[in-house]
Order: C-alpha cells, then sequence, then structure tokens
C-alpha cells in the first residue's frame, strides 16, 4: 500500500511540475494575439468529442486526455515545441500534461482559466457540425 502511494504521489508531482520552463500558463490575450497573427503554438483541447465540437479556441487540435497517453498525433513536433493544455476548467489537462512528459514533451503551459474563462470573456470560439446520434 505504501509504495502504491508513493507512486501516485509521484506522479501527481510530475502532473504539477513536470515543465521544464517556469512558466505554467499562458493568458487568454496572450494566446488569441498569437492565434490572430498567425504564430499560435500547437494548442490542445483534452475535452470530450462533444464538448471540442460544441465549442474549442481556434486552431486547437483536439486530443482527449484519455488518449493522451497512447496518441502518435504530436509525433511530427519536436519534444521542445509549446503545447498549450486546455480543458475545461483544469484536472484533465494535468493528466495529459503528465502523459506528454512521458513521450519526451516538455514545454508546456495551460491556458489560464481553461476554457470556462475563454467563454466567460467573450473570446473566439470554433465549432464543428454535431451529429444527432452522438
Amino acid at each position: 500500500m505504501k509504495t502504491k502511494l508513493a507512486l501516485l504521489f509521484s506522479a501527481l508531482n510530475l502532473i504539477i511540475g513536470c515543465s521544464s520552463t517556469e512558466k505554467t500558463h499562458i493568458s487568454q490575450t496572450e494566446l488569441l494575439q498569437l492565434i490572430e497573427s498567425g504564430k499560435a503554438p500547437v494548442i490542445i483541447d483534452v475535452r470530450s468529442d462533444y464538448e471540442f465540437k460544441t465549442s474549442h479556441v481556434p486552431d486547437a487540435k483536439h486530443i482527449s486526455f484519455w488518449k493522451a497517453f497512447s496518441t502518435d498525433d504530436l509525433d511530427d513536433y519536436p519534444p521542445d515545441e509549446l503545447l498549450v493544455l486546455y480543458c475545461e476548467h483544469g484536472p484533465r489537462a494535468g493528466i495529459a500534461k503528465f502523459a506528454f512528459s512521458l513521450s519526451g514533451f516538455d514545454n508546456m503551459v495551460y491556458l489560464e482559466g481553461h476554457m470556462k474563462a475563454w467563454k466567460a470573456a467573450g473570446l473566439p470560439v470554433e465549432e464543428q457540425v454535431i451529429d444527432k446520434q452522438e
């Protein structure tokens, strides 16, 4: 039991602080400026398919947090590429950050306030057609 708890605490420490940079978040304003200038980093929405299709940050790539441990969607990116992660309010992005760190990525930040704050600020979103049978 003690070994399992030690592993859990080690994993949580990695989730909280696995970025090699001191910066842990990017502001909504800074990200929007990068998107509008055509210099956006890799933006990853780790929410469910439905949430992503309903609304997401412009140019965001969708990788559900539960797929983060087994995806090859980031194979074309160098491990030092800046990844901006977000979910609705934080926890799933932390799990994805841990998963991506295991794949060698070490330059990751969270979107400040995640999608909840982005929408509350009235910032632009992209939407996809939702199949009524989903």
